[in-house]
């Protein structure tokens, strides 16, 4: 048996010895790095381990808390608000701030009119003249001086000697995206489309039958027309024909007869009619 384990323990000595250097070298070298290595990761590991804890929602929340005191809040800069829509709007932005639309708003309108008002005055003609109401660019009175003179309307007149029809006509704010309001104010009429308070039944006064491109005179002159095809005729009633027309009342009639036609459409009248 000791002969058997002096010859075990030969052996081993002799592999030890025939074994080859340079590969025990790289062995503890393999070792050494495979050391250092687990050292790293276990060292990356804690720094993970670190930043998830500092990831967790209640350690954000506190620190977000620190921060926030002695910090002030970072303001978002311009692109952002624009992205998101928030705050005030910019000169890039696509909505201009109301009080800025509402002086773009003045301007068209103030153009417009005073464009309008010099081509009347130009043309000089006999059909329309406009005063200014109390001196304001945005209410007109305009007289209309001429309807169709085989109408039963323009024998009134004459008989009457009323040399013209007398209306009114205010412009809103966002005119001329938006139509005029326009009432008769003497003398008092009878049918023609003028209804109580001196309103004017017509599609193109309402803002689903406005267009901007019309004209003051254009209106006027499809209100003429409207007259006489719905033979309007100058009140001679007693008592009834001194009464004079109200702004309220024209407004109130307006409104209610736009909501008629919304609801009921508006009639065409024939072709033979014109």
């Amino acid at each position: 048996m000791a002969t058997l384990l002096r010859k075990i323990g030969l052996i081993r000595l002799h592999d030890r010895d025939t074994e080859d250097p340079k590969h025990h070298h790289q062995g503890s070298l393999k070792g050494t790095k495979g050391n250092q290595k687990n050292n790293n990761t276990k060292h990356c590991n804690t720094s993970n381990e670190t930043n998830n804890i500092l990831s967790t929602p209640e350690v954000k929340a506190r620190r977000f808390d620190v921060s926030g005191k002695d910090k002030p809040a970072v303001k978002p800069d311009a692109k952002e608000k624009q992205q998101t829509g928030g705050g005030k709007a910019t000169s890039g932005s696509v909505m201009p701030p109301p009080a800025a639309n509402r002086q773009h708003c003045t301007q068209v309108r103030t153009r417009r009119l005073m464009k309008e008002l010099q081509e009347i005055r130009r043309l000089g003609d006999s059909f329309i003249t406009v005063e200014l109401a109390d001196d304001s660019l945005f209410d007109w009175n305009v007289k209309l001086h001429q309807v169709d003179k085989d109408s039963a309307l323009w024998q009134d007149m004459k008989e009457t000697n009323t040399e013209y029809i007398l209306l009114n006509v205010t412009f809103p704010d966002n005119f001329p995206f938006s139509p005029p309001f326009m009432r008769v104010l003497t003398p008092r009429l009878e049918n023609g489309y003028v209804l109580d308070g001196g309103a004017i039944c017509m599609e193109l006064l309402t803002p689903r039958g406005w267009s901007s491109a019309y004209t003051v005179e254009a209106v006027m002159r499809q209100f003429a027309a409207s007259l006489v095809k719905g033979q309007g005729r100058i009140c001679r009633k007693a008592g009834k024909s001194k009464k004079t027309f109200s702004r309220k009342e024209a407004e109130a009639t307006f409104k209610s007869l736009v909501k008629t036609h919304e609801k009921y459409g508006w009639v065409s009248p024939p072709v033979s009619d014109g």
